[in-house]
């Protein structure tokens, strides 16, 4: 069964191409280690919520944009792998980070209905 990765941050807004060739770059990573479908999106209509949203999720400051981005892997067991491999492998922390990461929000989730037309 196939699992998805998701991940919510702030990315200071002048840096988007830097984000761009970040996701890339750390995305055909998530290939080589079996990923099956990666999605960055770049927030557009993010609206502020009453009680809570995406921006407060992740503290964003006026000047940053709010990330959507998520990775389908083809199970649990090859995201697992992945992500100890990822821990270990040198090119994953010579990847600069465009971005604060400590308020990156992100978990791993197991499909329940997957739709599509």
């Amino acid at each position: 069964m196939a699992y998805v990765d998701g991940f919510v941050a702030a990315v200071p807004t002048v840096k988007k191409a830097e984000f761009i060739e970040h996701a890339r770059t750390i995305d055909a990573l998530f290939f080589e280690f079996g990923a099956t479908r990666v999605a960055e999106n770049w927030g557009d209509n993010v609206p502020e919520g009453k009680v809570t949203d995406f921006a407060k999720a992740v503290q964003a400051k006026p000047d940053e944009t709010v990330v959507f981005s998520w990775i389908e892997w083809p199970d649990k067991a090859t995201r697992d792998a992945a992500m100890a491999r990822m821990e270990t492998d040198e090119r994953m922390m010579a990847i600069p980070m465009p971005f604060d990461g400590q308020r990156m929000i992100f978990g791993g989730f197991t499909p329940v209905y997957d739709e599509r037309k």
